[in-house]
């Protein structure tokens, strides 16, 4: 009797996101072990991420080719929004489609600005910058919208601010630490008066007898819920009360797990997520279960992570949290790498779901307060939108973990694999398909007909929401060939224009010879 072809179904392709660190043939088929260009959509599908558009419409000549490195915004008390951006040692300002050189304004000898890897900040409508060996500036547009002074020519300065490497505005005022010289002292500003250092509110801490272990080095700051939370390399000291700096006291010390990249710390609105040597962490968390580093949200990748981690410039890498899209971004610049983690809904064990981006190449990243996500690029600032980058397609790929469809003893025979897709449009999605490990993929093509889709309207979320135009589910099929013990399957699309999202997998084998 001839043997029933058998039906494995994944009706959640992707969902769990990215999972290169356990055993593939251990993990449940909404794993993928490739999830590249992609995000985990609304809907807890795995789709295209989205592209990157321009912004200025032309080069300014002071940037040249040279890379945007950091970014910040400022919105004053009047609701207007001033982007503010750095690269080839100078400083510029968005002004509709231009990036416009700003100049120094302050009266005297012009600072030396010998890099552009500013930590911005905003207080009471001025946006300040600092930068470890470089004197602490301030754009602020009352005094000036097209130059720029150091915070030491603000009128009434008093005191003396630090030239502090990172930053940042927090209960109702700046603090700053990490300089060259003083890796250990915590600095702030009077309340809502970032020209008095001296007097008022203003004060330091020093953490010298607080760290543990013998001591420590301030690499980031961050605040939440009244807290202030200083991140060492090793450790994490946790003040509460910070809204009133002269009464604060220690909270809690986190030891073992620290920060190590200044410009990985990123804001939720309920939590601070940030890059230790064991990989992307929560800070709330991690207050919870103290040194317990397996518990984190990059444990389904934390060896590949680890490893770029490894060979990277700790100060290039970027973060950004972006409440539309809900996802925390992790560059590695180093590698064209971009980790993004879905934070919409977390995994069973607490880990977020991954994936990857390799041809965006953000070397900054900006998330202003109207959701839209800005990208540092060499000579052009750009929008994370639509489905080109910068009018190229990108390709799309996810691949499936390896599956004994079933029956360990057996090869399965491949009769066909279906595909259920939404979006899309006169295009062809490569069906993949490989055996027992060997990394040598089979692969044929299924065409995607002309459609219209529309990608705009409101979501649950409240967001802007793909295939709100009721874009068709097309139903795709391939005749594979060749048998095997282990299968893998893989999808990949050149997106152009259309989001393109894989809703369902349907692989139909037959049993064949049994060992």
């Amino acid at each position: 009797m001839a043997e029933q072809v058998q039906v494995y179904t994944i009706t959640a392709p992707g969902f769990y996101g990215l999972n290169t660190q356990d055993s593939s043939l251990d993990l449940s088929s909404g794993f993928a072990l490739i999830a590249n260009n992609c995000v985990i959509d609304q809907y807890g599908r795995v789709g295209a991420r989205k592209g990157w558009t321009k912004v200025n419409s032309s080069e300014n000549a002071d940037l040249s080719t040279n890379n945007i490195t950091s970014m910040g915004e400022l919105i004053t008390t009047d609701a207007t929004s001033y982007t503010i951006l750095a690269g080839n040692n100078k400083l510029f300002k968005l002004s509709g489609t231009s990036l416009v050189t700003l100049t120094y304004g302050g009266g005297g000898v012009a600072p030396t600005i010998s890099a552009s890897n500013w930590q911005m900040v905003s207080l009471a409508g001025a946006l300040y910058l600092f930068q470890s060996g470089h004197d602490p500036l301030v754009f602020d547009p009352s005094l000036s919208t097209t130059t720029y002074r150091r915070i030491s020519e603000l009128t009434g300065y008093g005191g003396t601010v630090q030239l502090g490497n990172t930053a940042i505005s927090a209960y109702g005022r700046i603090w700053t630490a990490d300089v060259s010289s003083d890796k250990v002292t915590v600095q702030w500003c009077d309340t809502k008066l970032a020209n008095k250092w001296g007097s008022g509110t203003a004060g330091t801490l020093d953490t010298t007898t607080v760290w543990p272990r013998g001591g420590d080095q301030i690499v980031a700051l961050g605040a939440h819920n009244g807290f202030l939370f200083i991140f060492g390399k090793n450790n994490i000291l946790v003040y509460q009360g910070a809204t009133t700096p002269s009464t604060m006291s220690l909270q809690d010390v986190i030891t073992g797990i620290g920060c190590i990249a200044r410009d990985s710390v990123a804001h939720t609105g309920t939590d601070l997520i940030f890059l230790s040597s064991t990989g992307v962490r929560s800070a709330l968390r991690t207050i919870q279960e103290k040194s317990m580093p397996l518990r984190d949200l990059s444990k389904n990748v934390r060896n590949d992570l680890i490893s770029y981690v490894g060979g990277e410039t700790l100060a290039n890498i970027k973060s950004v949290y972006n409440s539309k899209e809900a996802f925390y971004l992790l560059t590695l610049p180093t590698y064209n790498m971009v980790y993004c983690f879905d934070l919409k809904a977390m995994l069973q064990d607490g880990a977020a779901r991954v994936t990857t981006w390799d041809t965006i190449d953000p070397k900054s990243l900006l998330s202003k307060q109207d959701g839209t996500l800005y990208l540092g690029k060499a000579g052009y600032l750009a929008t994370y939108t639509g489905y080109n980058d910068d009018t190229s397609t990108y390709r799309f790929q996810y691949f499936t973990n390896n599956a004994d469809l079933g029956n360990p003893s057996a090869t399965s025979i491949l009769k066909k694999i279906r595909a259920v897709v939404i979006g899309g449009s006169n295009q062809y999605v490569v069906f993949k398909w490989g055996y027992d490990f060997t990394g040598n993929y089979h692969s044929e093509s299924a065409f995607i007909p002309s459609q219209t889709v529309a990608y705009y309207g409101v979501s649950e979320y409240n967001t802007t929401a793909e295939y709100s135009g009721g874009a068709a589910l097309q139903t795709l099929s391939v005749y594979p060939t060749g048998s095997g013990k282990i299968v893998q399957t893989g999808y990949e699309a050149d997106i152009n224009v259309y989001p393109l999202s894989i809703q369902k997998l349907e692989i139909f084998a037959k049993e064949g010879k049994i060992y």
